[in-house]
């Protein structure tokens, strides 16, 4: 992430952050969550992608906290649209192959459960 983006996506995403974290978590977190409960690796995967998005948010001197971590999802969010993709329906999803976008945004709802975001 960008400082610039960073900064742009932090604005827009301080008006409403719990907001915009109940959009990413009702979309893929949610599902995610309840998959890395059932599913070791989807666990794995999860917990380095909630590693590099610590360390990310550390390297701008960001807490683990609403707006920052909506600030990172909604950057997650807006790189995937760009690139075109959307989250599969539920019922289509196969969370031992999950795409690098749901797993990071699933860490983004983990952290933001973890720390009381959400």
């Amino acid at each position: 992430m960008t400082r610039e983006l960073s900064a742009t996506l932090l604005l827009a995403a301080a008006a409403a952050p719990g907001a915009v974290l109940n959009s990413i978590l009702n979309q893929v977190g949610a599902e995610g969550l309840d998959a890395a409960q059932r599913i070791p690796g989807v666990m794995a995967a999860v917990d380095q992608h909630a590693a590099a998005v610590r360390e990310s948010l550390a390297a701008e001197d960001l807490a683990l906290a609403a707006v920052p971590l909506a600030g990172y999802g909604s950057s997650v969010v807006a790189a995937a649209t760009r690139m075109g993709w959307q989250p599969p329906e539920p019922s289509r999803t196969d969370w031992s192959r999950a795409h690098w976008f749901q797993l990071r945004l699933t860490a983004v709802c983990a952290l933001a459960v973890t720390h009381g975001c959400v």
